[in-house]
């Protein structure tokens, strides 16, 4: 087969940026062969099954950090926000919601908290309840605590986390237009920092910052040079009291573009379609699943998502498998 820069089908090391930045200026008559082109990739380890993540906000609002797209920071709220802040739940709180998600169906369950990193409150509360919840239940655990120290990670694999999350958010040339309290450098050292402790590193970005598409294939690349296991895709939905708020985002189409272009530059990572998605592709959400192989469901932290019996709907009637309950390939 040919793709659409007339080379052969490339296989599991990925498009190069030519090749990829095709896919991302190709015009929307293009979008069904595009989407076709992604879905081999994704079949050829995935099949049809779809993975199902539940995220749970462990402590949220009161981060002292202005990353201008997130709600739960200091300023965000005292701008209006809307967030609520509470601390971080208690182990028993963190173990009765896992429950919930494995009995809804997925497979991995993160716990996340608002903060600039984990404090040893935050430590003892997530390593306690993730050795609860390894012993008691068959679903894969995510940690998503801000930026890590070493010792800390090593804490967090020791107590049985199977993937640490912390996001690129946007390229590096573009992230100090996005936050200033901490670097690019500050998040890539995390995302190694749990690599080396032997946890699966979960590292994406947001798509609708405002950058162009040679900002975009930098993200895509900069990711691949992580060696990253699992990749979130966020379409940006605009918060108020954010420095984002009123924005723009991104359209369906580039969105789907964008979700494809990663497939085919990250064609054995764990691809998922991830917070605004309702939002932004509306009608269209199904098509992600072509080149993503999950989703979260049940909702992004601060916002409701469309709900797990909707998701199950859609996933089917779009003839793809819920990978009910189980731990994820």
């Amino acid at each position: 087969m040919q793709t659409l820069t007339g080379k052969p089908e490339h296989a599991v090391e990925g498009m190069d940026r030519d090749g990829a930045r095709a896919i991302l200026e190709a015009p929307d008559a293009e979008l069904p062969r595009i989407l076709m082109e992604a879905f081999r990739l994704r079949r050829r380890r995935w099949g049809r099954t779809v993975t199902v993540h539940r995220l749970e906000n462990a402590q949220s609002g009161g981060c002292p950090e202005d990353c201008s797209f997130c709600s739960q920071s200091t300023r965000a709220v005292a701008d209006g926000s809307g967030t609520t802040v509470y601390p971080v739940q208690s182990a028993d709180a963190l173990v009765e919601a896992a429950e919930r998600a494995h009995a809804d169906g997925a497979s991995v369950y993160c716990m996340v908290t608002a903060t600039r990193g984990p404090s040893s409150q935050h430590l003892d509360e997530i390593c306690e309840a993730t050795r609860r919840i390894k012993a008691e239940l068959p679903i894969r655990v995510c940690t998503s605590l801000g930026l890590l120290e070493p010792q800390q990670a090593e804490r967090l694999a020791a107590a049985g986390v199977d993937r640490f999350n912390h996001n690129l958010e946007t390229a590096r040339s573009r992230f100090g237009e996005v936050c200033t309290t901490h670097t690019w450098e500050d998040r890539a050292a995390t995302v190694r920092a749990a690599k080396a402790a032997g946890m699966e590193a979960c590292c994406g970005g947001i798509l609708g910052l405002g950058e162009d598409v040679e900002e975009r294939l930098d993200l895509a690349f900069e990711l691949r040079e992580l060696e990253v296991d699992s990749l979130p895709v966020n379409l940006l939905d605009a918060r108020q009291g954010t420095g984002m708020a009123g924005g723009k985002g991104i359209l369906p189409t580039d969105a789907l573009r964008g979700l494809a272009m990663f497939r085919m530059v990250h064609p054995q990572v764990d691809l998922r379609v991830a917070g605004g998605r309702e939002k932004t592709l509306g009608p269209l959400q199904a098509l992600a699943l072509y080149p993503a192989n999950s989703l979260f469901t049940e909702g992004y932290l601060t916002t409701p998502g469309q709900g797990a019996a909707m998701d199950r709907e859609m996933i089917e009637q779009a003839g793809f498998e819920w990978l009910d309950g189980g731990i994820e390939q």
